[in-house]
């Protein structure tokens, strides 16, 4: 078994969502579950195909969305794996229940716009993901002014009252 570790390509602002799933029909079914939850998303979605063809599925509602999903998926090319990017001003936390429940998906490794790294494992047989390095390491604790900027950033991007 060897290890490699893949940096997720997007841009600074760009949202991902990196997750496992068990089928073919999961495009289609992931398709149809991000444009219900959110009219009007812009999104990208690859699937690396783990038996037949083997090949890179693909769908979204933005062509720049779809190239990101295409080529890291390619990169990654990791059994079952679906990665899916949102355009600026589309975010995980829209979307990410809806997705959870299409059937075919299994497992969220993360939903973030953070700078991601991607661990595979690569066997005689394909290559999984065995996890995620979701942004930074930790600096410190956080303390009273930080609670207080975090409240006001919740509320200026109104997620909260």
């Amino acid at each position: 078994m060897e290890l490699e570790i893949i940096k997720l390509e997007k841009p600074e602002e760009v949202n991902l969502i990196l997750g496992q799933c068990h089928f073919i029909k999961t495009v289609e079914d992931i398709h149809e579950a991000m444009v219900t939850a959110v009219p009007g998303i812009k999104f990208g979605l690859a699937f690396c195909e783990s038996s037949g063809k083997c090949l890179i599925r693909w769908t979204g509602t933005d062509e720049a969305m779809i190239e990101l999903a295409r080529k890291n998926a390619l990169a990654l090319s990791a059994g079952h794996g679906f990665i899916i990017f949102l355009a600026t001003g589309f975010y995980p936390i829209n979307v990410l229940n809806a997705i959870k429940m299409v059937p075919e998906v299994c497992h969220i490794f993360c939903a973030t716009a953070n700078p991601v790294e991607v661990i595979i494992a690569e066997t005689e047989q394909g290559r999984g993901i065995l996890g995620v390095v979701d942004g930074l390491k930790s600096k410190g604790i956080e303390e009273d002014e930080d609670i207080q900027w975090r409240k006001d950033f919740l509320r200026m991007i109104g997620y909260k009252q």
